[in-house]
C-alpha cells in the first residue's frame, strides 16, 4: 500500500489564459495537449512558446532542413487542440543552457501574454516512468519556474520596461507535464483523441525515429488511463503544481 501511486487532485480551472513553454516540438504533445483541448474548448486563450525549433532531433534529417520542419509539424499540431500562437526564441537545440539569457526572454514572453498560468516540461532529472531527462528540458523548465516570478519583479531585468513590458504579477501556478511525482491532474476523456491528433501531426519526426518509433494512440492512451484512475476519471493527463499565487483555500489549510 505505501507504495502505491498518490491520488491525483483536480487541477483547478478558474483561470482564463495560459502560456506554454518547452524546449521543443512536441514537448507539449506527449500529455498536455489533451488537456489544452479541453480548455480551448473552454474559450479558454492558449498560447505556446519553444526555445528551440528542434532542429537536432532528427539523425538521418540535416538540422537547416528538420528545422523548418519540425516548426511546420508543431503549428499542425498546436492546431488539432485548438492553438494558433505558437512562436520561437531560437536557442540552438540540444545545448539550450539556464541562465540570466534564457530566464530574461521566457520573461518577456510572460510579461507579453501575461497568463494567470503557466504549462511546462518536467526539469526534473527523471521523468515519469523513471526515464531519464533531456539537458534542453531541464534547462527551459527551471527557467520558466523562475520566470514566473522574475515577470512580476520590476528590479529583475528593468531593461524589459524600456520596451513597454511592465511586471506582470498575475502567475498563479506553473504546472509542469511528464514529471515523475505528480500532484494534480484534468480530465481528458472527451478530449484524449484531439491530444493523440496533436501528437500525431509530427509524422516526418516520428518516421525519423526508425525502431525507437512508436504509436502514439498506444502511448498517450496507456498513461491517461494510468492517470485517470488516479484521478477517478476515465482518461487524465497530471502535472506537477507549483503555487506561486496561494489560492485562499490553500491558505486556510496551512493556517
Amino acid at each position: 500500500m505505501g507504495n502505491s501511486p498518490r491520488t491525483l487532485q483536480p487541477l483547478r480551472e478558474d483561470w482564463q489564459r495560459a502560456l506554454c513553454v518547452v524546449a521543443h516540438p512536441d514537448d507539449l504533445e506527449y500529455g498536455a495537449a489533451s488537456a489544452v483541448a479541453r480548455w480551448t474548448s473552454q474559450g479558454k486563450e492558449i498560447s505556446y512558446l519553444l526555445a528551440t525549433r528542434g532542429e537536432a532531433g532528427m539523425d538521418g534529417v540535416d538540422p537547416e532542413k528538420a528545422g523548418p520542419l519540425r516548426v511546420a509539424e508543431q503549428r499542425a499540431g498546436a492546431l488539432e487542440v485548438g492553438v494558433d500562437t505558437v512562436e520561437f526564441l531560437d536557442y540552438p537545440d540540444g545545448t539550450v543552457e539556464y541562465g540570466l539569457p534564457l530566464r530574461r526572454d521566457i520573461t518577456r514572453a510572460i510579461r507579453k501574454a501575461k497568463p494567470d498560468v503557466i504549462i511546462s516540461y518536467a526539469f526534473t532529472e527523471r521523468l515519469a516512468g523513471r526515464i531519464t531527462n533531456q539537458a534542453d528540458h531541464r534547462a527551459v523548465g527551471l527557467a520558466t519556474l523562475d520566470a514566473a516570478r522574475d515577470a512580476g519583479n520590476r528590479w529583475i531585468f528593468p531593461e524589459l520596461a524600456e520596451e513597454g513590458l511592465h511586471p506582470w504579477t498575475g502567475v498563479r501556478f506553473v504546472c509542469f507535464g511528464s514529471a515523475p511525482q505528480p500532484s494534480h491532474g484534468v480530465d481528458v476523456t472527451d478530449f484524449l483523441h484531439a491530444g493523440i491528433a496533436s501528437l500525431a501531426a509530427h509524422r516526418e519526426y516520428m518516421l525519423g525515429l526508425g525502431e525507437a518509433a512508436f504509436d502514439p494512440t498506444g502511448l498517450l492512451t496507456s498513461a491517461a488511463t494510468a492517470y485517470g484512475e488516479r484521478l477517478g476519471v476515465g482518461r487524465a493527463v497530471a502535472f506537477d503544481v507549483f503555487e506561486i499565487i496561494p489560492d485562499t483555500a490553500t491558505l486556510e489549510a496551512r493556517a
